[in-house]
């Protein structure tokens, strides 16, 4: 079973604006519509079997229709995480309805959220997370489309995993995208796991394979942040990276299964 942790998509009726918006804003030209019907197409190409989507709600007011949406979905080729914000007038009444409702982790990105990984405020909201046994995906580094600063540091981050020992946690873009020498002095080797999602373009084969071996196979999940990267090439440059089989096993797809509880 081969899982992509980390993608994206849209409702229909939304895909055709956020798409266009967002790939100017970042200038990258995405390589799938947004939709739910060209992503599952992308998977069953590059042989996909699941791919876990991860919402991310700019405002507060999202966040409902958002979790809707994404309850309404789950199922088959797909399993969503839930959006979240924190500066919701009740953010722990959320968490509640998003573990009632089946969601295994939510998807934090603190550059669109307008919050440090870090900062106090943060805090009882991520104990609420991790007493209801969810993970956090965090979007980590430099996101290409906003400007400075970046929220979520590796250094910012090792700072959290000193507060919440045993917290399922997963930085994106292995720990900090654009970050990736601090990563290496901060992150390596602690408790959280990291996805491959768009950083072969910068770290290419050498300083991928480095990262992983590094940090250890066990805590590295596959991801490709479609649709700004294509599914199948980036399945292929990790097969590509002469890993050994048990460890190329566990990133494609046994690390995920085994963090989402799926058998």
């Amino acid at each position: 079973m081969i899982i992509d942790f980390h993608t994206h998509c849209f409702p229909d009726e939304l895909a055709g604006r956020a798409i266009p918006l967002l790939a100017a804003n970042a200038g990258i030209d995405p390589h799938l519509d947004g939709t739910v019907k060209d992503l599952c197409r992308s998977m069953q190409e590059a042989g996909i079997s699941l791919s876990v989507v991860q919402p991310v709600a700019t405002r507060p007011q999202q966040v409902r229709k958002i979790n809707d949406w994404a309850s309404a979905g789950q199922g088959g080729e797909l399993l969503f995480f839930a959006g979240f914000h924190p500066d919701l007038d009740n953010p722990l009444e959320e968490i509640k309805r998003i573990k009632e409702a089946g969601f295994r982790g939510v998807k934090l990105h603190p550059d669109y959220q307008n919050f440090f990984v870090d900062e106090e405020r943060m805090l009882s909201i991520y104990e609420a997370l991790f007493n209801e046994g969810l993970i956090i995906l965090f979007h980590a580094g430099v996101d290409v489309g906003l400007p400075s600063p970046v929220h979520c540091t590796p250094e910012r981050l090792a700072r959290l995993l000193k507060l919440f020992p045993g917290g399922k946690i997963i930085a994106a873009h292995m720990g900090g995208h654009l970050y990736w020498e601090e990563v290496e002095k901060e992150l390596v080797g602690k408790d959280l796991f990291l996805d491959t999602s768009f950083s072969f373009y910068k770290l290419g084969s050498e300083g991928m394979r480095r990262l992983i071996l590094e940090h250890g196979p066990e805590k590295i999940l596959f991801a490709t942040d479609s649709p700004w990267t294509d599914q199948k090439e980036e399945l292929d440059r990790i097969r590509s990276l002469d890993l050994p089989q048990d460890s190329l096993k566990r990133i494609l797809g046994l690390n995920a299964a085994l963090l989402l509880g799926l058998g």
